[in-house]
């Protein structure tokens, strides 16, 4: 039995290690070698905020030393931050003891955590001291520092404060005193009189050795003169199995917006730093490990496999992606295995969500109320659509088949939907090879509901599993590998037509027609399938039916196999690294409709008094009849596959001195192809490759310097015009570490500057089709154009027609880049960035507007003549602080605003109409008509301007004619509203921690947006008359119920014109106008957490190193002026809503 010392405790190992051994069965290649320990060990560590007593625990669970110490000592000190990359575990102790007042020492596999013993300071003996008294205190609250370590400069020894932080030595006037505690930034002060000294302590909260990741490489943070931020992979934890939806809000420079909660269609859209092109593609380059991936990879990863999320935003950041970089870079890497034992950690989410807020539809009584109004309104003499007897009947409650009041949104639609989330990841490893293994499975479920008397679901189900193996191996001394491999599958099954489509027929059905499904009639009692109800030829809208008519299956999976070698060449030249990485991914996608055509009815007759109804059979058995099985229709296959080759040369020299040169050289090549091309030029393998490079001098740690290039070949242009050489340079400047600004230190602990300017280039223009801009594509048979010949004309010719005309000009789109930044840090615990940035984007392909179509081209005339540009400003701020030793509080926010301007349209001249050009205005602006109002009168109507939108009357929109030609044309339309991608983005929150309790929440913002929403899509009533062989009449908003012009209410300000049935009525009220653009800005609630982790004193009996349980709420409250659905959605809202969430979970470290 090991013995201790008194009042000491020894930290149990993990009693369940053994037993977790036989799940490794993906690991059985290096299982010994993960296991072996050597004897000098060097460890990872980096954290922030943690107790002693966390790090030393960490040494027993990393190491083969067993660690002792008093609880009561080592906790007393507050928390402290510290980082250690791939050193000796003495490292780490010496970094972690510093200014405790602490020791250590090593006996066998034993580390012992002991105080230091006093030493008072020798003196010289022709030295006048004097005995001073003095007390060492915390700055924040004026608590006693015990323990605090008190030297005099430039002598041995020292004194150790006590538990009141008091202490006296012997001194002389003139010394200088060096105070030091752990946590706290080391003071000195100069003893210039007998008084008792009183030394104040701040907290300090900076990392050790951080490091920041940039394009294809780690470097120092001090050293980073690009705008680069980096995501704690904690801050993207949300309740969503949807890793997009974790960036809305949490990033500074990044606008992020989801329109739809459609599981599986709920991708986020985001961009950097705005909106900064109208060309055709201005999503940023999203690489997971390097390897450029789509955003819906990007939504499958688990947070707990990532290790490092950086958004690259300037050109001295992308500058190395070249072509691939013009918009941002999304930079993920996950997570690699670790010297030291077995570490398991599990995790799972059990998920309810429910939409954040539901349309309300009118009740079916005010329903037909005021249908039968928008017919008498628009023709006195028009036939009612619903007698006076249906009103009475259905509103008294009479049969509910033959006077149906459906409420369509809960017939279809469940309140809630429970959702589940798990992942397990194992990492470790030994002196030689390192492992991390992950599996992760998420389940979300759609709120629609299931008919019983099919024997399918037919509701959303997406399942999505998830596998990853990363593995690094030590070759030699000099040599690395690593072998990386992932999969991800996801299997859908959901209505034929997507959730979205499903509300949008609720919104485009009557309530009152017809049931969703007849009771059997007695000609149907044992009829085998349901009597989906319809009206008239059954081309009306069912939506129950709809929904439960069949489902789709959607399949996908990707595959990712990636080996990289690294190796060491100083036997070459002392800092000179090789890498190369090969990388092979292949994606599949399938999809399978399964269906039958419903059996739909109507009452052919009903016996009021035997309350007894037949049912008519609108489509029997037939060529167009209904089917009682399910049918079986293949859609999409595709197969693609990529082969990424990489090839890297790393240098760094210290020059000694002060001088540092570092440079990197980067050799990529990357081809694309499908499997199953429809067209002659898919079918070809779609190819580039780029050289790039990076060069860095830094002097005295205080100047930085930067150049990048990157030089790129795209197969899209000709010749010519096919290598684009983008360069970028940038500056950086540590003011905070001149000489002339230490009497600052104590309160600005970080002053740092940069400037970066550059160029980066963009391939990804025009549409798909017009993959090699240098060709001509020619339609050789083209039915439009032939003719005919022959004495009978019986003779057909099919003629060409041209798609596109070669044009070798057509070359990069080209963004010039500035960011100007500032870095403070103040009193150790508040961090603050401002980058201030202009971009100007130039070559943006467009279509020539100006040619007349009286040259007769057949295709569209396109050239690089587009310019545009964007600038703005991102700050963000994070403080962060220990009040005790039990107390935690931390704040952070961040503020952009980028706003755009398109500098070059092609447009014809607007010189006598200004209003019309968009040139000086932003991308993403609204046009439409100015509406002043509603017409008060047919007189007022006589004495305005035309309107040629079809008929118009009092009640109906009045718009402003602008040019005053006396009409209303496409000439009045003018700039409306605010742009539609939000200008200003904002988020704050906040997390405090207290004992073994944690909570946090955080708020995010969209300013300075406008959306249009589409009165075609609300408008009540309104029959398109069988257009596409469907009939609908759309429900009734209770808002448009509430407060729309009437007769009886002449509010010129209603929110809703008069009412229509008729689609010929209601044309001119449909026009893009300001009467239906909304203040687009927002205030959310995103998320709210509250966590407790269990004591380690009653885990460590189990064998559990960490066992946390948490609530956490999404999506919970929205505060906007728009009030119809999620503002988020913004013109989308009839779709499928974006979904509160309430998640209870549970995180377990063995």
């Amino acid at each position: 039995m090991e013995k201790l010392l008194p009042n000491q405790r020894k930290v149990p190992a993990g009693a369940f290690g053994g037993l977790l051994l036989p799940i490794f069965f993906l690991m059985t290649l290096f299982v010994s070698v993960s296991t072996a320990q050597a004897e000098d060990k060097r460890i990872t560590f980096e954290a922030k905020g943690v107790l002693l007593s966390e790090i030393l625990d960490f040494v027993r669970e990393n190491t083969d030393y067993e660690v002792f110490y008093r609880e009561d000592q080592v906790n007393e000190y507050r928390r402290i931050s510290v980082s250690v990359r791939n050193k000796d575990v003495n490292v780490l102790l010496r970094k972690a003891l510093r200014g405790s007042g602490l020791t250590y020492e090593i006996t066998g596999n034993q580390i012992v955590v002991l105080p230091k013993k006093p030493t008072p300071a020798p003196e010289p003996a022709q030295a006048q001291g004097f005995l001073l008294s003095g007390r060492v205190i915390d700055a924040a609250n004026g608590e006693g520092l015990p323990g605090a370590t008190v030297q005099v400069l430039g002598k041995t020894g020292g004194m150790i404060t006590d538990v009141e932080g008091n202490f006296s030595m012997k001194v002389n006037l003139g010394n200088k005193l060096q105070v030091s505690f752990i946590g706290y930034q080391t003071q000195t002060v100069t003893v210039t009189s007998k008084n008792k000294l009183l030394v104040s302590m701040d907290e300090q909260t900076d990392e050790l050795e951080t490091v920041t990741v940039v394009a294809f490489a780690e470097q120092e943070k001090k050293s980073v003169v690009a705008s680069v931020t980096t995501i704690k992979p904690e801050e993207l934890r949300v309740p969503s199995s949807n890793l997009t939806t974790a960036l809305t809000g949490q990033v500074p420079g990044v606008l992020a917006f989801q329109r739809t909660g459609e599981p599986g269609e709920d991708n986020a859209q985001f961009f950097v730093r705005g909106v900064t092109t109208f060309g055709e593609s201005s999503n940023p380059l999203i690489l997971i490990d390097g390897i450029e991936l789509g955003t819906e990879d990007l939504a499958g990863l688990h947070p707990d496999d990532i290790a490092s999320f950086s958004i690259m935003k300037d050109a001295a950041a992308t500058a190395l992606y070249g072509a691939r970089g013009a918009n941002g870079v999304i930079l993920v890497n996950t997570k690699q295995g670790v010297e030291g034992k077995i570490k398991v950690s599990m995790r799972f989410d059990n998920i309810i969500s429910m939409p954040t807020k539901d349309i309300d539809l009118a009740d079916p009584i005010t329903y037909m109320k005021l249908h039968n109004e928008a017919v008498k309104t628009r023709d006195p003499l028009g036939e009612l659509p619903y007698t006076q007897d249906k009103i009475v009947n259905t509103e008294r409650g009479m049969n509910q088949y033959v006077y149906p009041q459906n409420d369509w949104y809960n017939d279809l639609f469940k309140r809630y939907a429970f959702n589940q989330r798990a992942n397990l990841n194992i990492r470790g490893g030994g002196k030689i090879a390192q492992y991390y293994v992950s599996g992760s499975f998420s389940k979300d479920n759609g709120v629609l509901k299931v008919d019983n008397r099919n024997n399918f679901n037919n509701n959303i189900d997406l399942k999505k599993y998830s596998l990853r193996s990363n593995i690094d191996i030590k070759l030699t001394q000099t040599t690395k590998a690593k072998i990386m491999l992932s999969s991800r599958i996801e299997d859908y099954v959901g209505p034929l037509d997507g959730g979205s489509d499903l509300y949008r027929k609720v919104m485009r059905s009557n309530p009152v027609l017809f049931p969703a499904v007849y009771a059997p009639d007695e000609a149907n009692e044992f009829t085998p399938y349901p009597l989906f109800g319809n009206f008239e030829d059954g081309s009306y809208i069912n939506p129950y039916a709809e929904m439960v008519k069949g489902y789709k299956e959607k399949s996908s999976s990707t595959i990712a196999t990636q080996f990289q070698l690294d190796q060491d060449l100083g036997f070459i030249t002392e800092g000179l690294r090789a890498n190369a990485l090969v990388n092979l991914t292949r994606k599949s996608y399938f999809d399978v409709s399964r269906f039958y055509k419903p059996f739909y009815h109507t009452v052919d007759s009903y016996d009021r008094d035997q309350d007894k109804y037949t049912l008519h059979t609108i489509n029997p058995d037939g060529a167009n009849g209904g089917t009682d099985f399910l049918d079986y229709q293949e859609g999409d296959k595709k197969v693609q596959s990529t082969i990424y080759f990489q090839g890297i040369l790393n240098y760094k020299k210290d020059l000694g001195g002060d001088h540092t040169l570092a440079s990197q050289l980067i050799y990529i090549m990357r081809s694309h192809s499908f499997a199953n091309a429809g067209t002659l030029q898919t079918s070809l393998p779609s190819r580039n490759m780029g050289l790039s490079g990076r060069f860095n001098y830094y002097f005295k740690d205080r100047y930085f310097t930067e150049f990048n290039f990157g030089y790129n070949g795209s197969e899209r242009f000709h010749e010519s015009e096919r290598f684009g050489f983008f360069p970028s340079a940038g500056l950086g400047w540590m003011v905070s570490e001149e000489p002339f600004f230490e009497s600052l230190s104590n309160t600005v602990s970080k002053l740092k500057i940069g400037l970066t300017y550059g160029l980066t280039g963009n391939d990804n223009i025009g549409s798909s089709s017009d993959r090699f801009f240098y060709l001509s594509e020619v339609k050789l048979n083209n039915g439009a154009r032939s003719a005919r010949f022959g004495t009978n004309f019986d003779e057909v010719k099919e003629g060409s027609s041209i798609l596109r005309y070669a044009d070798p000009s057509i070359t990069w789109e080209t963004a010039y880049k500035t960011n100007f930044s500032v870095e403070l840090d103040m009193w150790n615990s508040w961090e603050t960035r401002l980058d201030v940035f202009h971009e100007k984007r130039t070559n943006i392909l467009i279509d020539r507007t100006n040619i007349s179509a009286a040259a007769g081209f057949q295709a569209p005339i396109r050239a690089n003549v587009g310019e545009a540009q964007s600038q703005g400003f991102e700050i963000s701020s994070r403080y962060a602080r220990s009040l005790g030793k039990d107390l935690f509080l931390a704040f952070k926010g961040s503020l952009t605003y980028a706003t755009s301007e398109i500098l070059k349209y092609d447009e014809p001249d607007y010189s006598d109409t200004p209003w019309r050009s968009r040139e000086g205005r932003p991308i993403n602006q609204t046009w439409g008509y100015v509406a002043e109002r509603l017409f008060v009168d047919d007189e007022e109507i006589r004495n305005s301007p035309e309107q040629t939108f079809g008929p118009y009357s009092a009640g109906d929109i009045k718009y402003k004619d602008i040019d005053g030609d006396g009409k209303i044309t496409t000439a009045d339309k003018v700039p409306i509203g605010t742009p539609t991608a939000p200008e200003i983005t904002y988020d704050f929150g906040a997390s405090l921690s207290y004992k073994n309790w944690d909570v946090n929440f955080f708020f995010k913002g969209y300013g300075n947006t406008a959306f249009w929403i589409n009165p075609g899509a609300m408008a009540p009533f309104v029959d398109n008359d069988g257009k596409g062989g469907v009939t609908s009449n759309n429900a009734l908003m209770q808002v448009i119920a509430d407060n729309h012009w009437s007769e009886e209410n002449r509010n010129l300000y209603a929110l809703w014109p008069r009412l229509a049935a008729d689609l010929g009525d209601w044309g001119n009220n449909t026009q893009t106008s300001t009467w239906y653009m909304r203040e687009g800005d927002m205030l959310r609630l995103k998320s709210l957490e509250l966590g407790y982790t269990f004591d380690k004193n009653l885990t460590s009996r189990w064998g559990i190193d960490k066992f946390r349980i948490y609530f956490t709420g999404n999506n919970l409250l929205a505060f906007s002026k728009f009030k119809l659905w999620d503002p988020e959605m913004a013109g989308n809202g009839l779709a499928y809503p974006i979904q509160r969430s309430f998640n209870l979970g549970v995180h377990v470290t063995l």
